[in-house]
């Protein structure tokens, strides 16, 4: 029994072992050329150990994503709620794409595989998880509509986390200048627009 358990502790490995190797090893090969037998290889661990946790690399990749979106629940500041929708917004957008920095190449690159022709597999899980994030934003920023202004803003929203994450996968600016300064004048623009349709509350 003894042998037993010291050979499962020997080949337990946490999801977040797994991930870390797999941003490593995509980060100098890029994402498309890593698989679970290099992981395997790469962990020293039994394919069985890998899939055991994940069972392919798009797995991988929604962990890593499910995992940078848990920053945007945390407690806020305390004069957040008195920022305006936009800013709320705004800040919210900031600490995903923060918590996605380290890795950006391979986030966009993953992003990217997901999308490709050749998968299309792939497109229905990314639209309901793009959708689980746009509630997520809007609920972290404190925007509390509904009806036809939610439907506008869910829509909204959507359009301005895929246009935000093709400038923030270009952007080598200090700070991410360039992406920041794209969200702001999207959000304003978005302000003015829902301003028009719905006036101000």
């Amino acid at each position: 029994m003894a042998n037993k358990s010291n050979k499962r502790k020997k080949f337990s490995i946490s999801k977040e072992d797994i991930v870390h190797a797999a941003m490593e090893l995509a980060n100098r090969d890029g994402w498309s050329r890593v698989r679970i037998m290099h992981l395997s290889s790469h962990l020293n661990l039994p394919i069985a150990d890998v899939i055991a946790q994940f069972q392919d690399m798009n797995a991988i990749a929604d962990f890593w994503f499910e995992r940078a979106a848990l920053v945007v629940g945390r407690p806020t500041e305390e004069n957040f709620e008195a920022k305006s929708p936009a800013d709320r917004l705004f800040e919210v957008i900031v600490l995903w794409l923060m918590a996605l920095e380290p890795y950006r190449k391979v986030s966009a690159e993953m992003i990217a595989e997901k999308l490709y022709p050749s998968h299309p597999h792939h497109w229905a899980p990314l639209v309901f998880s793009l959708s689980r994030l746009v509630h997520l934003f809007l609920d972290a920023a404190l925007i509390n509509s509904f009806g036809r202004q939610r439907q506008a803003e869910e829509l909204g929203t959507t359009i301005l986390i895929m246009s935000t994450l093709r400038v923030w996968s270009r952007d080598q600016s200090d700070d991410q200048h360039f992406t920041r300064e794209h969200l702001s004048r999207s959000l304003r623009r978005g302000e003015r627009f829902m301003s028009v349709l719905f006036g101000r509350k």
